[in-house]
């Protein structure tokens, strides 16, 4: 759950008080992915209902979000949006008697919509910086937070009991946006990755998790690479994936297999990025030096060419560079 004004994938669409028939029932929903129509619908009946005990009146937008309204049922301006993304794509992998708890339980994490996130006490040791997927995001709010790569903001945010709440209003922290970077970095290099080690043909991907915020950590992927894969200075540099907000895939290039692993990384990348709750990029990308740079498009290609460190280091490891174009 995002604090301020997360529309969480929000785009106009069915859901909520309409019937479908049962042809359209069973059409993918526009908006809450990868629901139907009729899943959809029933989810938006359980969120209302789950908001409405606990306190917090609600009601659907239409384009993926609940947000506040008022006794009389008008919605009221500057409240908080409760996005319901996050929800379709936990649901969806639920048998549907379980639905309603899970509801329940992500609605238990929620601070009441009427106000601005609640400030922590110790933000030296408790603000984080976030990478959210800017489309995710009000454009107006997005507006104030710099951008980590294209498409990709980055956000100053804490956690809110087991939730995590965004603040887009950088005068509210009581910081300068200098202090708030320093501390969210220096926050999320004490944070501890759990390591596991995927293989596929001969190539290593190595997927980080353990947070809310393990994708975040390619903002210190100097600390992540010393302490979770015990490299430093990789003289090849890495491919690195942040699909959504609990994840961080990294390869570090050694040999040939680099090609195998940037196919992979494709594959995980994309596939993680339209089915988990958070996403952050859908896209692959090459670290070295202290410098990104994006390796694939909008359709999921690679376009090794775009960044001409990567096919000078494909090239220096043997590999083909000619099956990457």
């Amino acid at each position: 759950m995002s604090a301020g004004n997360d529309n969480d994938n929000r785009k106009r669409g069915s859901g909520g008080r309409q019937r479908p028939n049962e042809t359209d029932g069973k059409q993918p929903h526009p908006v809450l992915t990868p629901l139907t129509v009729s899943q959809a619908v029933r989810l938006v009946r359980l969120a209302e209902d789950a908001v409405a005990r606990r306190g917090m009146p609600m009601q659907y937008d239409g384009a993926g979000a609940l947000i506040p309204v008022g006794s009389d049922g008008v919605a009221v301006h500057d409240g908080m949006v409760a996005g319901l993304a996050n929800l379709a794509r936990t649901v969806a992998g639920l048998p549907r008697q379980q639905w309603r708890s899970a509801v329940a339980a992500h609605f238990d994490q929620m601070t009441a919509p009427d106000g601005p996130p609640p400030i922590p006490d110790d933000l030296e040791s408790e603000l984080y910086l976030r990478l959210v997927c800017a489309s995710t995001i009000e454009p107006a709010w997005a507006e104030r937070v710099p951008e980590f790569a294209p498409g990709v903001l980055t956000v100053p945010a804490t956690y809110t009991g087991r939730a995590v709440a965004m603040h887009f209003d950088i005068d509210s922290l009581g910081v300068t946006r200098e202090e708030a970077t320093r501390m969210g970095l220096s926050n999320l290099r004490r944070l501890r990755d759990k390591v596991e080690h995927v293989h596929y043909n001969g190539a290593e991907i190595t997927a980080l998790t353990g947070s809310m915020f393990t994708a975040s950590r390619a903002l210190v992927l100097d600390t992540v690479l010393l302490e979770s894969l015990q490299v430093e200075n990789p003289p090849f540099g890495c491919l690195v994936a942040m699909p959504v907000r609990d994840m961080l895939l990294v390869h570090v290039l050694r040999d040939q297999t680099a090609l195998t692993a940037l196919d992979m990384l494709v594959t995980l990348s994309t596939t993680l990025f339209i089915s988990r709750p958070g996403p952050a990029s859908p896209h692959v990308y090459y670290a070295t030096d202290h410098e990104w740079h994006q390796v694939t498009d909008g359709t999921g290609e690679i376009r090794v060419q775009d960044a001409g460190q990567l096919s000078d280091a494909m090239k220096r490891l043997g590999a083909d560079r000619s099956a990457l174009l």
